[in-house]
């Protein structure tokens, strides 16, 4: 594995004429990179000190659009500017991409200098320094779930997204004969990963027609949301050059299993698993279950952060593998909350109820606060379900955005967790998204009530 660089091998290969470009990016509202591409050359000169970029940038949709509502950001306020800075620990080649180089930024006010704090991964840093003060390590990994389809990005957005093939025909769970029909893509990706530092373990097939898993090796918190977002952005170029879409929308069709990004988590201390006690049953300790406790507890309050879009709420549907209940059970793929590496010092607990299209800075940092709360609270957790824990009567995922909405901008826990300017700001966003979906005529509509109504 290549591995980051340090600044000097950067200006060493940017002398010997092998780098000259370099991205410099900001992970926006939505978990997507933006920014600037540099000539190396001034990069190294002294861009690599700080750049600027529009403060919309942290107060947009999807769409790019500028809508009004935000504290932060407006129209009124003339739309100023925040400062790039990079962080030259995460400087990496970038070997899908002839002569580049990428570096990620923190996002500070143009006047004081501070983090922006409705920043994402500020809002992770936040958390993680809050468990260093109780002297913990946050662990953490996701699985990236999505489609890849036959044609490419132009062609599909050309035929207005009707024209969807995934690439398989069948069922592809582990399947081995298919995967290798689609190694063109994924065997560059995985390798180009690699090579930028990523620690990719696998990819495998999922359990749906043209779908594809990448898993990244455990690791800390912060770093594992650079490499979820790396990798994601990756995973779009990479299919791009070989002439294919990808998609991370959790349900593309209705009739198609979704795609999730389950996040798995364990807390750490002096280098020694935490959550692991070899005199209980099933190996948990007792910080870990007031851990999960937490999650439990507040999962309401930060669904949003899990699932951010209206189509988020789609994938949770019975007999699907997504879960539609919060509740925990052992190595039980029908529950929101999964026990795995039982009686081992991996133990740990897979959250599976994020979906592909979530930020991971948010996702996590809001589990993070979570499980917080559930520590500095001694609450007490439950005793597992068993069976098929999508019957029962245990608390419900919200069913909508409207209602994860809701819970998020009602939540004392993470007001006090992440700020409330915080969870105003993304209570907004999530109000954007409902009013903008809620001003278009469906396909839905037309087709059902055309002649009938």
């Amino acid at each position: 594995m290549t591995g980051v660089l340090s600044f000097d091998d950067l200006k060493a290969q940017v002398a010997a004429g092998e780098v000259d470009t370099v991205l410099v990016c900001l992970v926006d509202m939505q978990g997507r990179l933006m920014g600037k591409r540099f000539h190396a050359g001034h990069f190294v000169a002294g861009a690599w000190e700080e750049t600027h970029c529009c403060n919309y940038l942290l107060a947009t949709d999807l769409e790019m659009a500028t809508p009004d509502g935000f504290a932060s950001t407006s129209w009124e306020s003339g739309y100023g500017d925040y400062v790039m800075k990079p962080d030259l620990a995460t400087l990496r080649p970038l070997p899908w991409l002839e002569g580049t180089v990428m570096v990620l930024c923190d996002v500070l006010d143009h006047h004081s200098h501070e983090e922006i704090p409705h920043s994402p991964r500020a809002i992770l840093k936040k958390q993680i320094r809050r468990l260093d003060a109780l002297g913990f390590d946050a662990m953490t990994a996701t699985e990236l779930e999505f489609f890849l389809f036959e044609k490419s990005f132009d062609e599909i957005r050309k035929s207005d997204f009707r024209d969807l093939q995934p690439i398989s025909g069948y069922n592809e769970d582990y399947h081995i004969l298919q995967t290798t029909k689609e190694e063109h893509v994924m065997r560059p990706l995985r390798n180009h990963l690699w090579n930028a530092g990523i620690p990719v373990e696998c990819t495998k097939g999922e359990a749906e027609t043209g779908q594809e898993e990448l898993n990244i090796k455990y690791g800390r918190a912060q770093d594992t949301a650079d490499f979820h977002t790396i990798a994601k952005h990756a995973t779009k170029e990479i299919a791009w050059q070989q002439g294919h879409a990808v998609t991370f929308l959790p349900k593309w069709r209705h009739d198609k299993v979704g795609s999730s990004s389950h996040v798995h988590q364990s807390l750490w201390k002096d280098g020694k698993p935490a959550f692991y006690d070899a005199q209980d049953a099933l190996a948990m300790s007792n910080l870990m279950k007031n851990y999960m406790a937490g999650l439990l507890k507040y999962a309401p309050d930060y669904t949003y952060f899990m699932a951010p879009y209206i189509n988020s709420y789609k994938r949770f549907m019975k007999g699907t593998f997504a879960p539609t209940r919060i509740i925990w059970s052992v190595d039980n793929r029908t529950a929101g909350y999964r026990l795995c590496g039982v009686g081992s010092k991996s133990i740990r607990v897979e959250c599976r109820i994020p979906g592909s299209d979530m930020n991971p800075y948010l996702a996590m940092a809001a589990m993070l606060a979570a499980g917080i709360a559930g520590i500095e609270e001694g609450l007490q957790l439950q005793a597992p379900a068993t069976g098929d824990v999508y019957q029962g009567d245990s608390g419900m995922i919200p069913e909508t955005l409207r209602d994860a909405r809701l819970s998020l901008n009602d939540s004392a826990m993470l007001r006090a967790a992440m700020g409330d300017d915080v969870v105003d700001h993304y209570t907004r966003a999530a109000e954007v998204e409902i009013e903008d979906f809620d001003r278009v005529v469906t396909d839905y509509e037309i087709a059902r009530g055309f002649e009938r109504v």
